[in-house]
């Protein structure tokens, strides 16, 4: 009988194996990678082209407006990354399901598929960049960076 203390946190004490059906799998990769090539990366543009327009510099006089669109822009930079990263990241995660599907397939999968494998195939997620889709965030103009006019103080 092991002691109490030596049993580990109570939630983990029920862990069981984890089934996967290889053949669904590759269905789920193959749906989520179209998924993300038809529904999501084609308005990725849009998005950019919204997010970043400039707004007017603000008068530095107003302190607490320059505050503002600081951190406004931080958290516009910030929700574009984002956006992006969905696009990026979804389709890495369907190349890793993809790849295990792929390697598993013609075995007993349940024998051999380890955890260790499944780790290995999302470390290397990284987001496929392809050619319909854009590279990278926008850059968000910063309004309260250096004046890009003359500003007239009263």
């Amino acid at each position: 009988m092991i002691p109490e203390e030596d049993l580990g946190p109570k939630w983990l004490r029920d862990y069981g194996d984890i089934e996967a059906d290889i053949r669904q799998m590759r269905e789920f990769a193959t749906r989520l990678e179209a998924e993300v090539r038809r529904n999501y990366a084609p308005h990725l543009a849009y998005i950019a082209d919204d997010m970043s327009v400039k707004l007017p510099d603000p008068c530095d006089a107003f302190i607490e407006l320059v505050h503002f669109l600081t951190a406004h822009q931080q958290v516009q930079q910030d929700s574009t990354n984002r956006v992006y990263d969905v696009a990026s990241y979804t389709g890495g995660l369907a190349n890793a399901a993809g790849t295990i599907s792929q390697r598993y397939e013609g075995s007993d999968a349940f024998a051999q598929a380890r955890v260790q494998d499944v780790e290995r195939a999302l470390r290397g997620v990284q987001g496929p960049v392809r050619g319909d889709q854009p590279s990278g965030p926008p850059t968000v103009p910063d309004p309260a960076g250096a004046p890009t006019t003359p500003e007239v103080l009263p």
